[in-house]
């Protein structure tokens, strides 16, 4: 399946437009975006994370510019913003101070505001760059920059559906062409390497990750796939995903694996736990719907585990958001009471961990849509019994 066609540039003149109606409203001077998901989300420009200062400038009125060094000019200046003449290219030379140059158009705008003025920074803008900012504006309180952001990315439009869908469908396919490869006598690591080769081909633009937790490590919710050699008679943990097109994929099946012989299939008390672990997921995605809190998603699947004896065993909340990051808002987890809307996307994961015997987890991308959810992946929720 090819992957959608690119999100017009049109779309980010509309996105940096409510970006900058969001400053307005909150009063703030400005939005200052760095490298990251945000400045991609924006204007398209997927730039090199440096120590030399790329930022994106949103202030309350007037131009939008792209602060970028001048090595960076012309990448910059093909992203469709750039392209699309809908930011200014303000590129600094090494000897400039582009902290500096960022700060006038601060004050720029803020010139006629409140005093102090409150400005909007990255969440994860490096601590470099804050510090260096907040000398050049001393005067300035600075909040976080997902007080203007998170509202506008946590709801996806048709197109980044769409990249999600093409993510989820290609992971999907990587989960059925390892379950269906040799498995036993190859170690963790070497599945992995399977693994994030096989997304690239399925046209993922990289491998985030790729667990590959075998026997005893299925119940490690984080495995880092190690050199343990696969055996028949065990589980299999296969959690992997990465971009596409910029959006994440994120799937998790269980593989079992007999060697050809039925005696080393699973256990009695495995069935027990993949089967509530499975009812919990398929629950729970039916829960989410619009105007269902986020923490009555996780509700319902932590509500039929823990009725099953394993409420304990299962250690993590139900999901996250996903799209540009591979998570993001709405958290599906105990206390965030932020109703669902059409549009949002999600991971359903729940599970329930063992340590030293094994452990279960099951994981769907879902879209809440007006008529209901919707998983993205297709792969079936079913235990992979292989010969392996």
């Amino acid at each position: 399946m090819a992957a959608p066609p690119a999100i017009p540039a049109a779309r980010f003149g509309e996105r940096l437009e409510a970006a900058q109606g969001r400053v307005a409203e909150r009063g703030l001077a400005a939005l200052l975006v760095g490298v990251g998901p945000d400045l991609r989300y924006l204007t398209g420009y997927r730039a090199m994370p440096l120590e030399r200062l790329t930022m994106l400038v949103v202030p309350r009125t007037g131009p939008y510019r792209l602060v970028v060094p001048r090595l960076e000019r012309t990448p910059a200046g093909r992203s469709p913003a750039g392209e699309a003449g809908l930011v200014e290219i303000v590129a600094w030379d090494e000897t400039d101070d582009a902290h500096a140059l960022v700060a006038s158009f601060v004050n720029a705008t803020a010139a006629d505001g409140a005093s102090p003025a409150r400005v909007a920074v990255s969440d994860t803008l490096w601590a470099l760059h804050v510090l260096r900012l907040q000398a050049e504006l001393p005067n300035a309180v600075m909040e976080l920059g997902s007080t203007v952001t998170s509202d506008l990315r946590i709801v996806k439009d048709e197109a980044e559906i769409a990249f999600l869908r093409a993510a989820a469908e290609a992971a999907d396919r990587v989960i059925g062409q390892i379950a269906a490869g040799r498995l036993i006598g190859r170690t963790e690591h070497d599945v992995a390497i399977e693994v994030r080769d096989r997304l690239i081909a399925e046209g993922h633009d990289d491998a985030d990750f790729a667990i590959v937790a075998s026997g005893p490590n299925s119940a490690s919710t984080h495995h880092e796939a190690s050199d343990r050699v696969i055996a028949a008679g065990e589980p299999i943990v296969l959690d992997i995903g990465g971009p596409l097109g910029g959006y994440c994929s994120d799937i998790t099946r269980m593989v079992w694996v007999t060697g050809g012989n039925p005696a080393n299939g699973p256990d009695a008390e495995f069935r027990r736990i993949f089967d509530l672990v499975r009812d919990a997921a398929s629950e729970a995605t039916s829960a989410a719907r619009p105007g269902v809190a986020a923490e009555r998603v996780d509700a319902v699947a932590r509500g039929i585990i823990e009725a099953g004896g394993y409420g304990e065993r299962f250690i993590h909340r139900t999901g996250h958001g996903i799209g540009l990051e591979g998570h993001e808002e709405p958290y599906v987890v105990a206390g965030n009471p932020t109703p669902l809307r059409a549009g949002m996307a999600f991971s359903i994961e729940p599970g329930i961990y063992l340590d030293g015997r094994y452990g279960v987890r099951l994981e769907d991308i879902v879209v809440c849509t007006a008529d209901g959810p919707v998983a993205l992946n297709r792969a079936p929720l079913d235990l992979l019994v292989v010969d392996g």
